[in-house]
C-alpha cells in the first residue's frame, strides 16, 4: 500500500485523515527479468499519474522501458506548459527538510547590481553565522571575494549552475570550504567553514517600528515546515503584546512548504473575525472530485487585528506563499511590492512508495480564494518593481524592499516611479529545487 500525504506547501494545521492508495505497477510493459526496485517504482508513479495528476488527460505517450527510474519519468511525463513543479524526491531528504534539518553552509548567495557575491540569507544555526570570520559571524551583505581561491561572481554572472556546485561541493556533512569575505566596514577576513547538519530557522526575523505612531510588525519569513508552528507562535505572540496594527510581511525567498503552516499564518493575519470562514479552496482532477476541500481560517492564539499589510516578494515567492497572499486579498487591504511572484496556484499530494524509497508529489490539484480568484500562473505583479538589495540587512531602513515598505505605510502609496531602477540577480541556494512546492501532508509521514 502507498500512503497519500495532502500537504499543499502550506502546512494547514488541521489534519486530513490518511488515504491509502494502492498504487500498481503498469503492466503494458511484461519484464524480461526481475525488475529492480527502480523499476517497480517507476512503473507505480505512472499508475498514480494516470489517476491523480491535475492534468492526467495530457499525459504523453511512452514506453516505460525507455526510463530507468522514476526522476526520468517524471520529468517524461510533466505537463510543460503549465507544469513546472511535480518532482520525485529521495523519501529520508524529503522527511528531513520537512522537519527542518539541513546539511550545509546555511547561506544563499546573489549578486549585487555592482557584479559583487554577496550572501543573500543565511540560517541563524549555520556556523557561519555563529562563529565565522573570528567574530560574531557572517551576515546577509556580506562580500564574498574569493570561494576556494575562485572569485565567485563571473561563476554567478554566468549563471552556471553545475560551476558553482563544483566549486561548493555536495550536499554532504564534512565538506570544507575557505571563503574570503569583506565586511561591512570594508575589512578583508577569511573563514574556514565545514558544511554540517543543523536544524533551520525558517522565522528569520521579527521585530517591530513605529511609523505614524502606529505600532507595525516585522516578520522575515523563509519557508513553511513542521518547526515553523512554534516560531510563528511566539513571533506573533510578540506582535499581540505590542499590539501591532500594520505588518510587513517578508516572503522574498519563501518558495513554499506545508499547507497547514500557511493557514496558521494566515490566521494569524486575518484575525478573529474571520474564524471558520474561507481560506483558500481546492479542486481536483474529475475522477478525485471527492476530495474537494474548503479550508477555513482557524482559532488560533495571539491573532492581530491589523490594518494594513505590506508583502514583500520575488520570483522566489512561490506556493504556499502565494496562497496565503491569494488567501487573505478578500479580508484586509494588502500590497504587494518587490518582484513578480512565482505563480504556482496549484498543490500536491505526497506520496510515499513501499520500499521508503521515494516520495512522489505529482501537481494534483488547483487552489483559489474565498472570492474564487486563482489561476495566477504568471504570478502576482508587485504595487512597485524594487530591487532585492543584497548590500543590506533585512532590517536596516535604507534595504531597498524595506525602505519601500514603510514608505508605502507612511503615505499610503508606493513612490513614484524612476527612483531607482529594478534589477534582477540569479541566486543560488542550498535548498533543493522540489522545496518550491506547496503540498498536503499527512503527519503519519513525517513521524514515522
Amino acid at each position: 500500500m502507498k500512503k497519500s500525504f495532502i500537504l499543499p506547501l502550506i502546512f494547514l494545521a488541521l489534519f486530513i485523515s490518511c488515504k491509502k492508495d494502492n498504487i500498481t505497477p503498469e503492466n503494458n510493459v511484461p519484464p524480461t527479468t526481475t525488475p529492480t526496485y527502480k523499476e517497480k517504482d517507476r512503473n507505480a508513479l505512472y499508475g498514480l499519474m494516470k489517476d491523480w495528476y491535475f492534468w492526467y488527460n495530457d499525459l504523453p505517450a511512452i514506453t516505460l522501458t525507455d526510463y530507468k527510474d522514476p526522476y526520468e519519468l517524471m520529468d517524461a511525463l510533466r505537463y510543460k506548459p503549465k507544469d513546472r513543479w511535480s518532482f520525485v524526491a529521495d523519501y529520508d531528504a524529503f522527511v528531513a527538510s520537512m522537519q527542518g534539518s539541513f546539511v550545509g553552509h546555511g547561506i544563499r548567495i546573489g549578486l549585487d547590481t555592482q557584479g559583487n557575491a554577496r550572501i543573500g540569507m543565511i540560517y541563524n544555526n549555520s556556523p557561519l553565522y555563529t562563529n565565522g570570520a573570528g567574530g560574531p559571524g557572517v551576515r546577509r551583505g556580506w562580500i564574498i571575494k574569493k570561494l576556494n581561491g575562485q572569485d565567485l561572481a563571473p561563476i554567478l554572472i554566468s549563471r552556471d549552475a553545475t560551476a558553482y556546485n563544483n566549486l561548493i561541493g555536495a550536499s554532504t556533512a564534512g565538506v570544507t570550504n575557505t571563503f574570503i569575505f569583506q565586511t561591512p566596514r570594508g575589512n578583508d577576513t577569511t573563514a574556514v567553514s565545514t558544511k554540517s547538519g543543523f536544524q533551520v530557522n525558517s522565522v528569520t526575523l521579527y521585530d517591530t517600528l513605529t511609523i505614524n505612531t502606529v505600532k507595525t510588525g516585522h516578520l522575515v519569513f523563509d519557508e513553511f515546515i513542521e518547526p515553523s508552528s512554534d516560531e510563528l507562535a511566539t513571533a506573533f505572540a510578540f506582535f499581540k503584546a505590542q499590539n501591532v496594527k500594520d505588518l510587513i510581511l517578508d516572503l522574498r525567498y519563501n518558495t513554499g512548504g506545508i499547507l497547514n503552516v500557511a493557514t496558521e499564518l494566515a490566521s494569524y493575519i486575518a484575525g478573529t473575525p474571520t474564524f471558520s470562514t474561507p481560506f483558500i479552496k481546492s479542486s481536483y482532477n474529475d475522477k478525485k472530485t471527492i476530495n474537494d476541500t474548503t479550508y477555513n481560517f482557524i482559532s488560533i492564539a495571539s491573532p492581530l487585528n491589523l490594518s494594513r499589510l505590506v508583502v514583500i516578494t520575488t520570483r522566489e515567492t512561490a506556493s504556499a506563499s502565494e496562497e496565503v497572499i491569494n488567501g487573505l486579498k478578500p479580508h484586509l487591504a494588502l500590497t504587494t511590492i518587490g518582484d513578480t511572484t512565482n505563480g504556482k496556484p496549484t498543490g500536491m499530494n505526497v506520496f510515499q512508495t513501499t520500499d521508503n524509497k521515494y516520495i512522489f508529489a505529482p501537481v494534483t490539484f488547483e487552489l483559489v480564494n474565498s472570492l474564487g480568484d486563482g489561476n495566477f500562473y504568471a504570478g502576482f505583479v508587485p504595487a512597485k518593481y524594487v530591487t532585492d538589495d543584497i548590500t543590506h540587512d533585512f532590517r536596516d531602513k535604507n534595504e531597498l524592499c524595506f525602505k519601500e515598505a514603510i514608505y508605502f505605510l507612511t503615505n499610503g502609496s508606493v513612490s513614484s516611479k524612476g527612483g531607482y531602477t529594478f534589477n534582477k540577480s540569479k541566486q543560488f541556494s542550498e535548498k533543493p529545487e522540489w522545496m518550491k512546492n506547496m503540498f498536503i501532508l499527512n503527519k503519519s509521514m513525517i513521524n514515522r
